[in-house]
C-alpha cells in the first residue's frame, strides 16, 4: 500500500512537472528537430517522438495518426540501455509487462494476463512454439530487431485467436545504405552472462542477403542456498535447487530479398534456434540436483512480397511454416536412462498463409482486405497427444477521415475453427486529432480458441513419488473478450504525453481445476493410466481438468510521457495502475501474478565531439507487490541501471562502439527462503558490472542503414 501511494504521489507530481516544463520549451524551443536513427555515426540525433509504426491499423502510419494507440521500443531505445535479450526489452521499458524465467520458459504477463492471451508476431506473423503454454522467447533473435511494438487489449478483428490481452509485433531490420557490411557485438557481465552476435548484410541493386548468427548464455545461480523442510515453515536444509536456470542458446537466421524495380519486392528466410538448460546434476549428498536438461529445437522459414500497383494500392502475401521441438536430455545416468539420451515431450508445427490488400479506395481512407489460412499439429507424447486442427479467417477493415480532424476505424473478422466453428470479431475506433492533440475511444472483441493440449491432454507423470494427472476437455467452448479504451494524448517534436484508461471483460476463461478423487473416479484412473501403482493411486488426492469456469476482468491507466527536454537529453516515465480479477464458483480473487502498480523512468544524454560520441542512460523500473493466490505474495521493488556507449567513428570504414555499465545499482535481490509456498518477482542476482563491445565495418556505400 505504501509503494502503491509512493508510485501515484510520485507519477502525478512528476507528470505535472514535465507537463509545465515541457510546453515552456515548446514554446521556446519549437526549431529543434529530432530524428531516430540506430547507426552509432548519427548519436548526436536524439528521440523521434512520432515514429512509423503497422501494428495497430495494419498498415504504416505515423504513431501519432493511428487510431489504435501503440508502444513502441526502438532499436536505439533497446541498446541505449544496454539490453540484449527479449524478456529485458519488455520488463525494463514496459510497466505493463513482467517475466518470471524458470526452465520452462518465461511466463509472460501484459496487463495482468497472461501468455496465453498474448499474440506475439514476427514482422506480422505468429511465432509458434509454446512450453507448458509459454512462448519461447529466446527464439526472439534481438540482433535483427529494428523496433517492437506493443499493441494493448483485444486485437482479433485484424489478428485472429490468442490477442485477447493484446499483440506484439517484432519488425525485424533490412539494412540497404551499405554495399557490404559486418557487425558484431559482445556483452559481458556477471553469473557466466553473455550474448554475442555477428550480421553480416549485403545489398546491390535491389538484392539482400541478411546473415546473422546469436548466442546467448547464462549461468545458474541461487540467491538464497537454503529450503524449507517439506511441511515446515521454520526448519531448513541446504539445496543446490537454482533459483535461476542457466542456458545455452543460439540463432542462425538467413534471409534474402529482392527489389527489381520499386513496384515489385519479394522475401525469403529461414532461423534455426536451439537452447539447452545447465542445471546442476543430481547428488545423492544434497537436494535440487536433476538428471536431465531441457533441449528445444525450433526451424522456421517463410517466403512472401509485395507488389504496389500505386502509391496507396498494394497486395502482400506470406507463407510461414513454424516448427518447434522441446525434450529431455539426460546427463546423469538413471535405471531407464543412459547419458545422451533424449526423450521429447513435444513437437509443434504450424502452417499459415496470408493475402492482404491495402488500398486507398477514395480520398482520406484505407481499406484492407485479407484472408488467412492456418493449419497447427502437436504430438505430445507425455500428453498422449497427436492432433491438428485448422483455421480460416477472412478480414475486413476500413479507416476514412470524414472531416478534417476526425478518423474513424471499423473492422470485422470472421474465423471459421475447425473445432470451434464460427466467430466474428468486430472493431470500431474513433479518433478526433486537433492539432497535436489525439483523443481516442476503441471498443474491440477478441476471442481464444483453446489450445489442442487444453482439448486433447491425456498427461500423467510421477515427481519425487507424486503422481500429477491431466485431462483436456473437447467440451470447451472458445474464450471471448470485451475491450473498451479512452485515450487522451499530445504529442510533437518535443513532448509526448498520453493517457489511457481501459476496461477489458474475458468471458468463459479456461482454466485447470482441481478434481477431488473418489471410488469413482479412482476406477477411472486406474483404468486410463494402467502404470500407475497401487501405492501411487492410495496417495491420489485429485487430478486436474481444463474447464470453461472463470470471468475475467482487467481494469487500468496507463500514463506515458517522453520529453526531448534540450540538445540531447531526453527524459521519459511510464506508469501503469491494473485491476486485474477473475472469478472463479461466485469469488472474485485478484489474478495469479498481477501487479497493481508500476513504473518505468528513463533518462538519456547525448554528445558529440569531432569522432566521437557519448551517451550516457539511466533507467529505473518500480513496481508494486505481485499477487499469487493461495501463496505468499511476492515483495515489490525498485531497480535501478546505468548504461554508458562511447562511439567512435573518425574512422573511414570502421565503428567502434565499447560499453560499460552497472545493472541494479542499489543492489535490490530477494533472498527469502525457496520453497513450494514462495513465489518471486524479482529475478536479479543483484549488482552486476555489464561490459560490451560492438564492431562495424562498412565495405562501400553510405554509414548508416536505411530503415
Amino acid at each position: 500500500m505504501r509503494l502503491h501511494l509512493l508510485l501515484l504521489s510520485n507519477m502525478k507530481k512528476l507528470s505535472l512537472l514535465f507537463i509545465g516544463i515541457l510546453a515552456s520549451y515548446n514554446a521556446t524551443h519549437a526549431q529543434i528537430h529530432r530524428t531516430e536513427t540506430t547507426d552509432s555515426a548519427n548519436v548526436s540525433q536524439t528521440y523521434n517522438l512520432n515514429p512509423i509504426v503497422v501494428t495497430g491499423s495494419g498498415h504504416h502510419q505515423r504513431l501519432k495518426s493511428t487510431a489504435t494507440p501503440v508502444h513502441v521500443l526502438s532499436a536505439q531505445d533497446i541498446s541505449e540501455q544496454g539490453i540484449t535479450t527479449f524478456d529485458d526489452a519488455l520488463t525494463r521499458m514496459m510497466p505493463q509487462t513482467s517475466m518470471a524465467p524458470n526452465s520452462m520458459g518465461s511466463f509472460l504477463r501484459l496487463n495482468g494476463l497472461g501468455n496465453k492471451y498474448i499474440l506475439i508476431l514476427i514482422n506480422g506473423q505468429k511465432l509458434s512454439g509454446d512450453i507448458s503454454s509459454n512462448i519461447d522467447l529466446n527464439r526472439v533473435n534481438m540482433a535483427r530487431v529494428k523496433r517492437i511494438e506493443v499493441l494493448d487489449g483485444a486485437a482479433s478483428s485484424l489478428y485472429g485467436s490468442d490477442a485477447i490481452g493484446g499483440v506484439i509485433n517484432i519488425i525485424t531490420d533490412q539494412p540497404t545504405g551499405d554495399l557490404c557490411s559486418v557487425t558484431n557485438t559482445t556483452k559481458v557481465s556477471g553469473h557466466g552472462i553473455l550474448t554475442e552476435s555477428i550480421n553480416l548484410d549485403i545489398y546491390t541493386k535491389g538484392f539482400g542477403s541478411y546473415t546473422s548468427f546469436t548466442h546467448d548464455r547464462a549461468d545458474s545461480y541461487q540467491n538464497n542456498n537454503l529450503e524449507y523442510l517439506k511441511g515446515s515453515d521454520t526448519e531448513t536444509q541446504p539445496t543446490i535447487a537454482p533459483f535461476f536456470t542457466g542456458y545455452r542458446s543460439s540463432i542462425v537466421g538467413q534471409k534474402f530479398t529482392y527489389a527489381p524495380n520499386r513496384r515489385l519486392a519479394l522475401n525469403a528466410g529461414m532461423e534455426y534456434s536451439y537452447k539447452i538448460t545447465n542445471r546442476p546434476e543430481t547428488r545423492a549428498d544434497i537436494t535440487g540436483g536433476t538428471d536431465y536438461e531441457m533441449r528445444y529445437k525450433g526451424l522456421r522459414w517463410n517466403i512472401g512480397g509485395i507488389y504496389k500497383f500505386s502509391a496507396k494500392n498494394s497486395l502482400q502475401a506470406n507463407f510461414t511454416v513454424d516448427r518447434f521441438r522441446y525434450g529431455k536430455e539426460y546427463d546423469v545416468e538413471t535405471k531407464t536412462y543412459a547419458v545422451g539420451d533424449y526423450v521429447q515431450s513435444k513437437k509443434q508445427r504450424s502452417m499459415e498463409g496470408e493475402l492482404k490488400a491495402i488500398l486507398g479506395l477514395m480520398q482520406g481512407s484505407t481499406t484492407i482486405f485479407g484472408a488467412n489460412y492456418r493449419k497447427d499439429y502437436l504430438t505430445a507424447t507425455s500428453g498422449d497427444i497427436h492432433q491438428h486442427v485448422y483455421t480460416f479467417a477472412a478480414y475486413a477493415q476500413h479507416e476514412h477521415r470524414f472531416w478534417r480532424d476526425v478518423t474513424a476505424t471499423v473492422g470485422l473478422r470472421f474465423t471459421h475453427h475447425e473445432t470451434f466453428g464460427n466467430q466474428f470479431s468486430p472493431k470500431v475506433v474513433l479518433m478526433y486529432a486537433p492539432g497535436n492533440f489525439r483523443f481516442r475511444a476503441t471498443y474491440s472483441q477478441g476471442f481464444r480458441a483453446p489450445g489442442l493440449d487444453e482439448i486433447y491432454y491425456h498427461y500423467f507423470s510421477v515427481n519425487r513419488g507424486k503422481v500429477q494427472i491431466i485431462f483436456g476437455n473437447p467440451d470447451l467452448k472458445a474464450e471471448r473478450s470485451h475491450y473498451v479504451s479512452l485515450n487522451a494524448e499530445y504529442r510533437s517534436d518535443l513532448l509526448a504525453v498520453s493517457v489511457t484508461g481501459f476496461l477489458n471483460r474475458i468471458n468463459d476463461m479456461v482454466v485447470r481445476q482441481d478434481v477431488a478423487v473418489d471410488d469413482a473416479s479412482l476406477a477411472m484412473l486406474r483404468q486410463e493410466f494402467p502404470e500407475m501403482t497401487d501405492d501411487q493411486a492410495a496417495k491420489l488426492e485429485r487430478y486436474s481438468l481444463y474447464q470453461n469456469s472463470d470471468l475475467g476482468d482487467v481494469k487500468g491507466l496507463q500514463l506515458n510521457v517522453s520529453a526531448n527536454l534540450f540538445e540531447g537529453f531526453n527524459l521519459s516515465a511510464n506508469y501503469v495502475c491494473t485491476y486485474a480479477r477473475n472469478k472463479s464458483n461466485d469469488e472474485w480473487m485478484t489474478m495469479e501474478r498481477s501487479i497493481r502498480n508500476a513504473a518505468t523512468i528513463a533518462a538519456n544524454y547525448h554528445h558529440r565531439w569531432k569522432g566521437y560520441s557519448l551517451h550516457v542512460n539511466l533507467n529505473g523500473k518500480l513496481q508494486s507487490k505481485t499477487y499469487y493466490t493461495n501463496y505468499e505474495n511476492a515483495p515489490g521493488f525498485g531497480v535501478w541501471n546505468l548504461h554508458t556507449v562511447h562511439t567512435f567513428d573518425g574512422l573511414k570504414r570502421i565503428i567502434l562502439q565499447p560499453s560499460i555499465g552497472i545493472d541494479n545499482i542499489f543492489n535490490r535481490v530477494d533472498r527469502r527462503i525457496d520453497s513450494s509456498n514462495r513465489k518471486y518477482a524479482l529475478y536479479s542476482p543483484g549488482r552486476m558490472i555489464v561490459v560490451g563491445l560492438k564492431v562495424k565495418f562498412s565495405a562501400a556505400g553510405s554509414r548508416g542503414s536505411k530503415r
